[in-house]
């Protein structure tokens, strides 16, 4: 095998068995995502590998690195690869064998290992693979060190050295599992609907919700990297539609549902209702500046813009920042500020102080949750969520927008925004207050009203959320009557994944 990747190598060639294919989209802001076979070989998985080693060692960090991966079919032999480069570099790896990616997290400090590489697709359809990488616990990759990595890998820059190690640890689940678990301890009934969509998390989330405390009605737990019913994602409608119907089903007091590699964490509440993460961040936050006065949280642009106008949170001397979306973005940023708790709208939460680690766990979360529910016994989970002020937010949604042109696209609709909001602009009669461009274009309008275009990190694919003050017609006027007719105007934007 050569050292550096080729990007233009065919499937079931005889190129594809002896020399790495790599396509450099596959390096992210904060990750590696490709599909597997059509933009990555076994060998240019092996190739990372060797990049990564290099590259931890290139930093001066000791090189000893916790490695794990999801239940998908194709997962342990792309780990296994991965485990070939970093061999070949000289690291010290630790194999944790079938976990989350949250476990893995929880190894670099239960095995004072620094570094983590997490084979996980995360969220992503079957087809895709990918690699979740830090060497300094509990941060991820950002874009500067994903940067370095692509020049590593793509240009053969990768180092071989002795002294490679391969150790299989065993115990390290049963030890995350007895940390999450300690943290929190439920008196009152609670019955609760555990989705798993038939992804990692199954073989974890049921065992650990029952040991803190509630009952438990497992849906979709049992492991089928088919995934037969739907993609493992509780922000996706179809996973949040068969939640909602269970809590009725059953009389439950919520649905808790959890993604293909458990970092992220899905709320559906007693009357059926999903509630998304920045709101339920909402809730927490509220909940816990009455613990921890004077307490900084962290929330993704893509987040409701309540936290910056709630009463409680100004009561309590929370202050509040708004930050790039994105795990790693978020998770540096609760660290960087020392901030009690992070929240990314894609259900991700950052608990750190004496709540957390600071990493993204969807168990720690569900445990954060229902502790809320344990301090506040005489109110159902939809009561909680009525007493905040009132903000109708859509879903997601996500137009296809290639790779290699997504970011350019952008560019172009922020600076139209830009000009708008410069030339005294208005959306559906609304005045244009400010464009934060931190992260893609959030426009926010006189009303309290905004509308977000940002570039997905780890798909081809652009990011649209709108939140209205008004009402939820209005909300939806605001994708229909000003964000789709605008997007229609580029041709290399396609189809929604889903609409409001």
């Amino acid at each position: 095998m050569t050292l550096k990747p080729r990007t233009d190598i065919k499937a079931n060639t005889f190129e594809n068995e002896t020399q790495a294919f790599v396509k450099t989209t596959g390096f992210r802001e904060y990750d590696a995502r490709w599909l597997f076979g059509d933009e990555i070989n076994l060998l240019g998985i092996q190739a990372l590998g060797l990049g990564l080693g290099t590259y931890v060692q290139e930093r001066g960090v000791k090189p000893r690195i916790v490695v794990g991966h999801d239940y998908r079919s194709y997962s342990i032999n792309i780990k296994n690869a991965l485990i070939i480069g970093l061999l070949q570099s000289g690291c010290e790896v630790l194999d944790i064998g079938l976990c989350l990616s949250p476990i893995a997290y929880f190894a670099q400090f239960d095995l004072d290992a620094p570094c983590v590489a997490m084979v996980t697709a995360s969220h992503n359809d079957n087809g895709w693979t990918g690699v979740k990488m830090g060497c300094q616990a509990p941060l991820t990759f950002g874009p500067d060190e994903m940067g370095r990595l692509k020049e590593i890998v793509m240009g053969g820059l990768g180092v071989e050295k002795s002294g490679g190690s391969l150790t299989l640890v065993e115990g390290v689940q049963e030890r995350y599992l007895a940390d999450v678990v300690a943290k929190t301890k439920i008196t009152r009934p609670l019955k609760v609907i555990c989705a798993c969509g038939n992804g990692t998390a199954g073989a974890f989330a049921p065992q650990a919700l029952r040991a803190m405390g509630v009952e438990v009605i497992e849906m979709d737990c049992d492991l089928d990297n088919t995934f037969p019913k739907y993609n493992p994602n509780p922000e996706d409608h179809e996973m949040l539609v068969e939640m909602s119907k269970a809590v009725k089903e059953y009389g439950a007091d919520l649905a808790l549902g959890f993604d293909g590699d458990g970092d992220r964490c899905g709320v559906v509440d007693n009357t059926g209702e999903e509630i998304f993460a920045d709101k339920i961040g909402l809730m927490l936050a509220r909940d816990l500046s009455e613990i921890y006065k004077d307490a900084t949280f962290i929330v993704d642009v893509k987040s409701t813009g309540l936290y910056k106008t709630d009463e409680i949170l100004k009561k309590n001397g929370a202050t509040t920042v708004y930050w790039k979306t994105g795990h790693s973005y978020i998770k540096r940023k609760t660290a960087e500020l020392n901030a009690l708790a992070g929240f990314e709208k894609s259900g991700h939460f950052f608990l750190a102080g004496d709540i957390g680690r600071g990493y993204d766990d969807g168990l720690v979360a569900a445990g954060a949750i229902l502790a809320m529910m344990e301090r506040n016994p005489g109110k159902s989970l939809s009561e909680l969520k009525s007493a905040l002020p009132q903000a109708f937010t859509s879903l997601t949604m996500s137009p296809h927008c290639g790779d290699e042109v997504k970011y350019q696209v952008l560019e172009r609709i922020v600076q139209k925004y830009v000009d708008l909001h410069a030339a005294g602009g208005e959306i559906l009669g609304r005045k244009i207050l400010e464009v934060i461009t931190v992260n893609g274009a959030r426009v926010h309008l006189d009303d309290g009203s905004w509308v977000l275009v940002r570039a997905s990190s780890n798909k081809p694919e652009l990011v649209v959320v709108v939140e209205s003050l008004r009402s939820e017609d209005d909300m939806r006027d605001l994708f229909r009557k000003e964000i789709k007719p605008r997007l229609a105007n580029y041709s290399e934007i396609g189809k929604f994944n889903q609409e409001i």
